[in-house]
C-alpha cells in the first residue's frame, strides 16, 4: 500500500532529504542508471538522483522516434546548463520495429514496455554494471494501472511484477508517493527551470499514445507537426495539459474541387489538478478556428479538426 503525500501537506526539503537518502542507500558505493524522458516527474527525477549519486548517476535520454519536435536537443540542453550530463542513445529502430503491426492499445502500451525495459535499459544496465535504474513513476500511474483503466509503461510491482526477476536491475521511484501537483513544487524546490517543472505532462509511451491504430514513423511525423501547433497555440491558456489525436480511419475531405482522402485531428485541452479528473477547457470559437486552419496548414494530409468534450471521467485524458 502506498502512502499518498497530497501537494498541500507536501514539505518539499524534507522529502527532498528522504529520497536522496533513501536512493544512497540503495544504490550503495555503485552507480545508477536515470532514465530521463524531460517530462516534469523524470526530470525531477533526475535532479533527485543527480543530488544523491553525482557522478554516479548516468543519465540517459531514450531517442524513441516518438518525441515531440526538437524534444531531444531541448531536453539535453537545458540539463547540460544545469550541470547534468545527458547520454542520448537512438533506439528508434527497435521501438517503430516492436510496433509494427500493432493497433490495440494494451499491446502498443506493452510493447513500448517491454522495449526500453527490458532491451533498451537491459542493454544499458548490463554493460554499465549498475544495478539500479531510477524512473519517474507516480501515484496517478500506479491508480489508473491498477484500476485496469490503462497499462501505464512504468508500473510493475503493483501488478506482481518484479523487475529485477524480469529484467535483471531494481526500479527505484523516488516520487511514487506524489501526484502531479505534488512532483511540480519538488521540481521547483529542486532548483528547475519553470520551463521544466511546469511543462505539461507528456505520457511515457509519447506520441504513440496519441496515434489511434499503427504508431508507424509517418502517422507519428504527422501527429508531431499537428501537437507542436496545438502546443504552441494553447501555450498561454492555462490549462493542465493540450494535444493533439490522429485517428486511425481516412475521412472524406475536398481540395480544390475534388474529393481529398484525408487524416482527421483531434484536439484536447484540459482543465485538471492531479489529473485524476479533467474538464474540457472552455476555449473560445476564434481560438479553435485558428486551430484547425494551422493544423491543415502546416499538416499534410490532414483534411478534419475537431475538439474534444467529452470530461474524465468516462473519458480519459490521452486517448491510448
Amino acid at each position: 500500500m502506498i502512502t499518498e503525500i497530497p501537494a498541500q501537506k507536501l514539505d518539499t526539503e524534507q522529502f527532498i532529504a528522504t529520497k536522496v537518502a533513501e536512493i544512497r542507500e540503495a544504490v550503495g558505493s555503485g552507480t545508477a542508471i536515470n532514465a530521463l524522458s524531460g517530462g516534469v516527474d523524470s526530470s525531477a527525477v533526475t535532479m533527485l538522483g543527480h543530488r544523491a549519486l553525482g557522478d554516479r548517476l548516468r543519465t540517459v535520454l531514450v531517442e524513441n522516434g516518438l518525441m515531440r519536435q526538437g524534444e531531444p536537443e531541448q531536453v539535453v540542453k537545458f540539463f547540460h546548463d544545469l550541470g547534468v550530463p545527458v547520454e542520448v542513445v537512438d533506439a528508434r529502430d527497435e521501438f517503430f520495429s516492436a510496433l509494427q503491426g500493432l493497433t490495440d492499445p494494451e499491446e502498443k502500451r506493452e510493447a513500448i514496455t517491454q522495449t526500453f525495459y527490458r532491451h533498451v535499459f537491459g542493454r544499458l544496465v548490463k554493460t554499465s554494471g549498475a544495478k539500479c535504474l531510477l524512473q519517474g513513476t507516480i501515484l496517478t500511474d500506479v491508480d489508473e494501472t491498477v484500476a485496469g483503466i490503462k497499462r501505464q509503461h512504468n508500473v510493475f510491482e503493483q501488478l506482481g511484477i518484479d523487475p529485477q526477476e524480469a529484467f535483471g536491475y531494481r526500479i527505484l521511484e523516488p516520487l511514487i508517493q506524489l501526484r502531479k501537483d505534488g512532483v511540480r513544487k519538488v521540481g521547483k524546490a529542486l532548483g528547475l527551470p519553470s520551463a521544466l517543472f511546469d511543462r505539461i505532462p507528456f505520457p511515457g509511451p509519447a506520441l504513440a499514445a496519441r496515434v489511434i491504430g499503427e504508431a508507424t514513423p509517418q502517422r507519428i511525423a504527422t501527429v508531431r507537426a499537428a501537437n507542436a501547433v496545438v502546443e504552441r497555440l494553447l501555450k498561454g491558456t492555462g490549462a493542465f495539459q493540450y494535444m493533439a489525436i490522429l485517428h486511425e480511419d481516412r475521412v472524406t475531405g475536398m481540395r480544390d474541387g475534388k474529393r481529398d482522402f484525408g487524416c482527421q485531428i483531434e484536439v484536447r485541452c484540459w482543465d485538471s489538478v492531479d489529473a485524476r479528473t479533467a474538464t474540457p477547457t472552455r476555449l473560445s470559437f476564434d481560438v479553435l478556428q485558428n486551430l484547425a486552419d494551422q493544423i491543415l496548414r502546416d499538416t499534410p494530409g490532414v483534411v478534419s479538426v475537431t475538439y474534444n468534450i467529452a470530461s474524465k471521467p468516462p473519458s480519459t485524458i490521452e486517448a491510448v
